[in-house]
């Protein structure tokens, strides 16, 4: 059954080490994802996203500017990141591990998310909606996002490793 992403009650966000000591969070302000519930046996579904690399939000427009270049994610030449599920799999009372190909930087590699279904229900307008959280991480590297600086007292200015979340509410179409 095709549910729509309600985006409005749903965000497609990281997070990422900062000189070590702090993590930095953003989001991304513009995407779309699509839905193929089977509500009876969730690993039967299958769901995609596209996202504007462009609508990258960290608070700090010149650390975005800084994303979306050749150092991060050269926007200009690869200007979306997708997410194409392959399985999903059971791993619990409403978990899930999320198979799919994820492409950065025109580099596709083979992630996992795992997902916990929130709940279901009708709303006040009669209906159907679903929540997903999602969550994985991965190595920006492997991406070809290798950018970095040393640091004076050790360390390195960007984290390597990148946590993925996402909050997802859909709607039965």
């Amino acid at each position: 059954m095709p549910f729509a992403v309600d985006k409005s009650h749903s965000r497609i966000g990281f997070v990422v080490r900062h000189m070590v000591v702090s993590k930095v969070r953003g989001a991304f302000g513009s995407w779309e994802a699509t839905a193929e519930l089977d509500t009876s046996d969730l690993t039967k579904s299958k769901v995609s996203a596209t996202i504007d690399v462009s609508s990258i939000d960290t608070k700090e427009e010149k650390r975005d500017a800084h994303l979306r270049s050749a150092d991060f994610f050269d926007a200009e030449k690869h200007p979306k990141i997708t997410f194409v599920s392959k399985r999903i799999e059971a791993k619990g009372k409403n978990e899930f591990a999320v198979v799919g190909d994820l492409t950065i930087r025109g580099t596709t590699r083979e992630v996992t998310l795992m997902a916990e279904a929130l709940g279901a229900g009708k709303d006040p307008w009669g209906n159907q909606r679903m929540g997903f959280e999602l969550r994985g991480a991965i190595d920006r590297k492997d991406f070809g996002l290798t950018w970095n600086q040393v640091l004076e007292a050790g360390g390195v200015l960007v984290g390597e490793k990148v946590e993925i979340e996402i909050d997802l509410q859909v709607v039965a179409q």
